[in-house]
């Protein structure tokens, strides 16, 4: 009989996808290997057909691995979202004061949130997210928020309701590609937009601004490469695969079957702002974003040889958050490689 698939199932195929190996996700899930060879083997018994290949390097999704994957990770993050939000809700039921968070995507999120709980009596932060940035500062506006992280797309202005307070986090960051690991790219440095200018690009269009920017580019840059709507977790398996390139935030984190590069020039930034009705509001909760912020920024391999490759000067003017020691730390590693 057919083993019913089950979420977990589903978190199983991505470890092992993410990580590239059984054992590796076999320690991300703490599981024993065995148990989880086992455990793919019913889930590909169920589903009439192998999802990995196994090979000595690793293991590498099949054609229906990535087809049972691009379908797998917006179920799960659309159940991560659910789950969220009935523990919001369930907290406001309950009581007590609350600071209720917005945000469109940031690795800095979690290490912001862990800040925030960590300095008593402060109230304990919710987390509303949204891929629309205009959305969010609305309901600041209207007191369904309290504060608002969000990124304004360069050359598409956000729409600031009235009387919002907002705080600059960063000026300008640049945006990155995500390319699969085996892409002749890999081996630059620095990608020129023109070696990806065949390339079939995925971008999310619900994402205010981050359509038309890239149009934008490629327009300047006399370019007219395939554009896709999709989702970035679809995505993403797409890049693993070689089908699609996409943007990404220099944050992001590195997989073993993805490689992140700076673009070429830099053509594509954000400004990232927090938002919030007073400025009281706003300096209840910076210092922790902004340290959240820098702590991924350096921990991001590619982000942080951008900064080091950047004059200590243009850094400061780029990134106008970044602090004393984060500067003197940059120009000790420049002086130094």
């Amino acid at each position: 009989m057919a083993m019913d698939l089950e979420v977990r199932h589903l978190r199983v195929l991505c470890a092992i996808a993410d990580t590239g190996s059984l054992h590796k996700a076999a320690r991300e899930l703490g599981m024993a290997q065995p148990s989880l060879s086992t455990q793919l083997r019913r889930i590909e018994h169920s589903l009439g057909g192998e999802l990995f290949a196994r090979e000595r390097t690793g293991c590498r999704p099949t054609p229906l691995g990535r087809a049972v994957l691009s379908r797998a990770r917006p179920l799960i993050a659309e159940l991560s979202a659910l789950v969220q939000e009935a523990r919001t809700t369930a907290a406001r039921a309950a009581g007590g004061p609350h600071l209720r968070i917005g945000a469109t995507a940031s690795r800095a999120i979690p290490g912001w949130l862990r800040r925030l709980r960590a300095c008593p009596p402060r109230p304990e932060p919710t987390l509303q997210m949204d891929v629309s940035a205009n959305a969010l500062l609305r309901m600041v506006a209207a007191g369904q928020l309290d504060v608002a992280f969000v990124h304004e797309v360069e050359g598409s202005p956000l729409r600031i309701p009235p009387g919002l307070c907002l705080r600059t986090l960063v000026e300008r960051e640049p945006q990155f590609v995500t390319i699969a690991a085996d892409h002749p790219s890999v081996a630059r440095q620095v990608v020129p937009l023109s070696d990806l200018a065949s390339e079939r690009w995925m971008v999310d269009s619900t994402v205010d601004g981050e359509w038309d920017a890239l149009c934008r580019v490629f327009r300047t840059a006399g370019l007219d490469p395939c554009m896709l709507h999709g989702d970035y977790l679809t995505a993403y398996s797409l890049v693993a695969t070689g089908e699609v390139v996409t943007i990404s935030q220099p944050t992001s984190r590195p997989r073993p079957d993805l490689v992140i590069r700076p673009l070429q020039g830099d053509p594509i930034g954000v400004r990232l702002l927090l938002a919030a009705r007073t400025e009281a509001e706003a300096d209840a909760v910076y210092p922790e974003l902004e340290e959240a912020y820098w702590e991924v920024a350096w921990e991001a391999p590619a982000y942080r040889e951008w900064l080091r490759r950047s004059p200590a000067g243009t850094v400061g003017a780029g990134l106008p958050a970044l602090r004393d020691d984060d500067v003197r730390l940059l120009n000790a590693e420049v002086t130094n490689s």
